[in-house]
């Protein structure tokens, strides 16, 4: 497996009602490179948001979906969505706060 790069494992922050619910809290939600691990997951949040200190990492796997078109089945990529809790004293990130 070729080594990842902090700016390639998290592709893009997930807006959904829970998500935005969680932030109360300081947990972030984004989608994450499927062969990413905790580790590179925290080094990226704290290199790409300058400030903030993660706490914890929590990922899930979520298979791809079966998808029909007449006789030919085919599948959906796999996805892995990650939750970071940031400590108390971190800064808040910034991508959330206008939406």
């Amino acid at each position: 497996m070729a080594a990842i790069n902090y700016y390639d494992v998290i592709l893009k922050p997930v807006v959904s009602e829970s998500s935005m619910n969680a932030m109360a809290q300081k947990k972030y939600t984004f989608l994450v490179a499927p062969e990413a691990t905790k580790s590179q997951v925290k080094e990226a949040v704290e290199k790409m948001f300058p400030g903030t200190k993660v706490s914890s990492v929590n990922t899930m796997n979520r298979p791809g979906k079966d998808r029909r078109r007449g006789l030919i089945i085919g599948k959906t990529a796999k996805t892995k969505k990650a939750i970071v809790t940031l400590t108390e004293d971190s800064k808040d990130i910034e991508i959330f706060q206008g939406l």
